[in-house]
């Protein structure tokens, strides 16, 4: 391996987790998703960023699928791997670390679409989905913003009346992370336009790509997390069978909460993983790179800045880890889930700022340390 390639993959600044409390088996599975993402990942990740495309991304799905990480929460007997959120918070943290857009996806994916099936479907909507969901044959989203309701869900205009055993639905979904890809989506849809309280009209429904009136529109072309596909996902008289609602009708706000905690918990794993990817490369630049005759990680400034990025990396994993150690233990804390995400993802920017002021004259498209003399 030549001099320049060495210097493209470069080294990995080392996680102790021992000290953040995890187990051999915890520690195991993190060094298998390194692995596993550095190899079929990371070669790929900064192509992918540039053409806002991933094509290869239905054979990754697979093989993520036969190691058990699609439906890394859902139940064994439906196809899935049982295991905890911080096992899946692991997982999205090390392939964060190689590429935030594939993580949002697979985020998408295994906590917002198959996790919320787990816990709300019946045993014949589990039967159905799960087990293509958890092998990576399909790939899964979950659809709630619209154009006019982002942060305001209930304010949604996507409706869905009732007809016989179906469902009529007409409007359309917006900013949806795999919309594009997915083949089978959890959308919410008003049920009942004239009640007084918004959130007491909305219903979950499981659309399959292939019913009749479902179409996708535009994809978006965004300035970050590129790769991870979001578009407009449109229904026109969308037929969807009554036996595919998920939970009660007009109680698709608790499905909905049900879940959004454990996916603001999930989701915080990337800016942790991002985090640890911008240490790793400043850590190792700052210690080859020479000014005056001198490694620039020696001069005292340098030094604060690696403690200042290091110390927070190490802060936000703590909390990352003790809040996804009690929802596993049945307490999910709402404060905390939000709490978790709005501090680590605040933080990941400026640690990220901080490893640009590191990188220095290498803030450019190239990998930083190709550019050492």
């Amino acid at each position: 391996m030549g001099a320049a390639q060495v210097r493209h993959h470069g080294s990995h600044y080392p996680i102790d987790d021992t000290v953040f409390g995890l187990t051999e088996d915890q520690q195991q599975l993190r060094r298998t998703i390194f692995d596993f993402a550095q190899k079929e990942l990371a070669p790929k990740a900064a192509q992918i960023d540039k053409d806002n495309y991933f094509p290869e991304m239905r054979d990754f799905w697979l093989k993520m699928g036969t190691m058990g990480l699609l439906g890394i929460t859902a139940s064994p007997e439906y196809g899935g791997s049982g295991m905890s959120y911080l096992d899946h918070v692991l997982v999205s943290e090390e392939i964060s670390r190689v590429s935030a857009a594939i993580a949002l996806s697979y985020g998408a994916h295994s906590n917002l679409c198959v996790n919320q099936i787990n816990i709300n479907g019946t045993a014949e909507q589990k039967e159905k989905y799960l087990p293509k969901l958890c092998s990576g044959e399909h790939i899964g989203a979950l659809a709630m913003s619209e154009p006019g309701s982002g942060s305001d869900v209930v304010s949604m205009k996507l409706k869905a009346e009732k007809k016989g055993d179906y469902y009529i639905l007409n409007g359309n979904k917006f900013w949806i992370t795999n919309g594009p890809d997915a083949d089978v989506l959890v959308v919410y849809a008003k049920t009942d336009m004239t009640t007084a309280k918004p959130q007491h009209g909305v219903s979950a429904f499981l659309i399959e790509k292939t019913f009749d009136g479902f179409s996708t529109g535009q994809k978006l072309d965004k300035l970050g997390i590129r790769g991870s596909n979001t578009g407009e996902l449109i229904f026109e008289d969308c037929k969807v069978p009554a036996k595919n609602m998920l939970g009660k009708e007009n109680g698709g706000i608790y499905v909905l909460f049900s879940g959004l905690d454990l996916e603001r918990l999930v989701l915080a794993s990337q800016p942790v993983g991002l985090m640890q990817a911008a240490c790793d490369v400043a850590f190792e630049y700052v210690h080859l790179r020479k000014q005056f005759n001198t490694r620039i990680g020696e001069f005292q400034l340098m030094q604060g800045k690696i403690a200042d990025m290091y110390t927070t990396l190490s802060a936000c994993r703590s909390y990352l880890y003790c809040v996804s150690r009690a929802c596993d233990q049945g307490h999910v804390n709402r404060k905390d889930c939000a709490g978790v995400i709005l501090y680590c993802a605040e933080k990941a920017t400026q640690v990220c700022l901080e490893a640009i002021q590191c990188l220095g004259k290498v803030y450019v498209f190239q990998p930083p340390l190709l550019l050492l003399p």
